[in-house]
């Protein structure tokens, strides 16, 4: 199996072309993105992950209906303006914090449905031949530090390609892609070599519990695989028909996410995101824990 360089990971994809369903009739308007996990979109806690980690250019797929996205991360001359001859000072300092540099964004469509697959193809001229990181959106990886630094930092000591996983019971296993991998490596014996990945496995076999949670650093010959990868399930181009097939090429490593991961593309998950985030938020985690434990008391009673 052939290593790859080392190149730095510059530029992250973040495929947003989704129509959101499960979330109807909030989603008719409103991309699913766009939805706030306390008092911030879903898509801006995943770019900051991405900031986190040192991504410097960062790439969104979107879709018809998704130019909200666009002004989110644009200046609000109005809205700036305003708060300016009001003083407020302090939202403007964080307004001006979250706005990404000029440059440094960039979307473009997706004007089929065709998959994830098909969306992180549709990057290809604007990643490059470099390797590049992939954020899904709806999964929130909640932990510090967050889940692309620490794939970031593992890449530096192995190339190749790193598929974040993080451990799910081994009743749920059935539900998800597994990763069978082999021994750890690296200092915090979080990184495995993967020996094969498998969608959604029978019940009882498994290869282990650990589940691919929606983060990637994939290397730019993904591309040519995916131009190239007939539709799977549902009439889609597969992300993980190519990537198993570029396994066969290349190096993959999973790197063990221990932090908490929610599915923000469910109603439980994003729900039980809006709790975790509010209670880490030493602004209002005092507050919100005693209405919930209020809360909690008068559904108890």
């Amino acid at each position: 199996m052939s290593k790859t360089s080392r190149n730095r990971i510059r530029k992250a994809v973040f495929p947003v072309a989704g129509l959101g369903t499960r979330f109807l009739p909030a989603t008719k308007a409103v991309p699913k993105e766009m939805l706030t996990v306390v008092d911030r979109p879903v898509i801006q806690h995943v770019v900051d992950e991405a900031r986190e980690a040192g991504i410097e250019h960062f790439v969104f797929i979107t879709g018809r209906g998704k130019a909200v996205i666009e002004d989110h991360f644009d200046i609000q001359f109005e809205l700036d303006r305003t708060l300016a001859e009001r003083n407020k000072t302090r939202e403007l300092e964080a307004l001006a914090k979250d706005l990404p540099a000029a440059g440094t964004t960039s979307f473009t469509r997706q004007q089929a449905p065709l998959g994830l697959g098909h969306a992180v193809w549709c990057a290809r001229d604007i990643v490059g031949d470099e390797p590049f990181a992939l954020l899904l959106p709806d999964m929130l990886h909640h932990g510090s530090p967050g889940a692309m630094k620490g794939m970031i930092e593992a890449y530096e000591e192995t190339g190749g390609n790193i598929v974040a996983v993080y451990e799910v019971p081994d009743d749920q296993t059935h539900q998800y892609g597994i990763a069978d991998v082999g021994q750890a490596r690296g200092k915090a014996g979080n990184v495995f070599p993967i020996n094969a990945m498998v969608e959604k496995p029978a019940r009882g076999t498994a290869p282990s519990n650990l589940a691919i949670s929606g983060r990637y650093i994939l290397q730019p010959e993904i591309f040519g695989l995916l131009e190239k990868q007939e539709r799977g399930a549902g009439g889609e181009i597969q992300l993980t028909d190519s990537m198993l097939t570029l396994a066969r090429q290349q190096d993959f490593f999973a790197y063990r996410f221990d932090g908490d991961i929610y599915d923000c593309g469910m109603k439980t998950g994003f729900l039980m995101a809006n709790v975790a985030y509010a209670l880490s938020r030493p602004d209002i985690a005092a507050a919100f824990r005693a209405d919930l434990d209020a809360l909690m008391a008068k559904l108890k009673g």
